[in-house]
């Protein structure tokens, strides 16, 4: 079966292999066969966000006592975002396992970030049912481990610039922003990029850098 493939990546085994079979149902493939909207996963993920929200914040607090409200609320931002969630999912293969309808699976849904970040709080939601908030504390952080360190250690910025960009020239009805190399100098072991950033063919934004992603984004950074 898939979910005993599943519980093998994920390194979990459940007492009761209906709450995992159940984090796996998407409202498509529970409209398809007749079930009721409550078949799906979306009860379960509403109550898998809050028990993240919590496993994440209270490790937060717990390992950064020196920052204030509204840093460790970034940072928990920063971990829980649809975006954070959905590149979990995709380590965990977690796409392959969920039950789509046609239209849903022809659509490219398995790939989308709001199914696998909603699916992912839903198998959240399934351990703590199973076990306890213990348990599902345990699994947040061991499957969050990396992203937990580098927000720690500071190389996961909360607020990355080419993202807000982007969300920003977007949001004015624009193409995304494309990043232009224009020169490269310096030695092989220490050189030095120039990059502009462009909306439909305009230069807005200049930076420089020692890799061409520090130059996108400093270049982001003055758009």
């Amino acid at each position: 079966m898939a979910s005993n493939q599943l519980e093998k990546v994920l390194g979990v085994q459940f007492r009761n292999r209906e709450l995992l079979d159940h984090a796996l149902v998407h409202r498509s493939f529970a409209n398809e066969q007749g079930w009721s909207p409550s078949a799906s996963y979306e009860r379960l993920e509403y109550l898998g966000d809050a028990v993240l929200e919590l496993a994440i914040s209270e490790e937060l607090y717990r390992r950064c006592p020196d920052l204030t409200e509204g840093e460790l609320t970034k940072d928990r931002a920063a971990l829980v975002c649809g975006e954070a969630l959905a590149r979990l999912a995709r380590k965990s293969d977690l796409g392959n396992f969920i039950l789509l309808g046609k239209g849903e699976e022809a659509s490219g849904g398995r790939q989308r970030d709001s199914i696998l970040s909603a699916a992912f709080e839903a198998l959240v939601a399934a351990v703590y049912l199973d076990r306890d908030y213990a348990e599902a504390r345990r699994f947040v952080l061991r499957i969050m481990a990396q992203e937990i360190e580098e927000i720690l250690l500071g190389n996961m910025s909360n607020e990355n610039p080419k993202s807000c960009l982007q969300e920003h020239v977007q949001g004015q009805g624009l193409l995304a922003p494309s990043y232009r190399v224009v020169s490269s100098e310096g030695p092989d072991h220490g050189p030095q990029f120039t990059v502009e950033v462009l909306v439909e063919d305009k230069v807005i934004g200049v930076g420089h850098g020692g890799s061409k992603a520090g130059a996108e984004r400093t270049a982001a950074e003055e758009a």
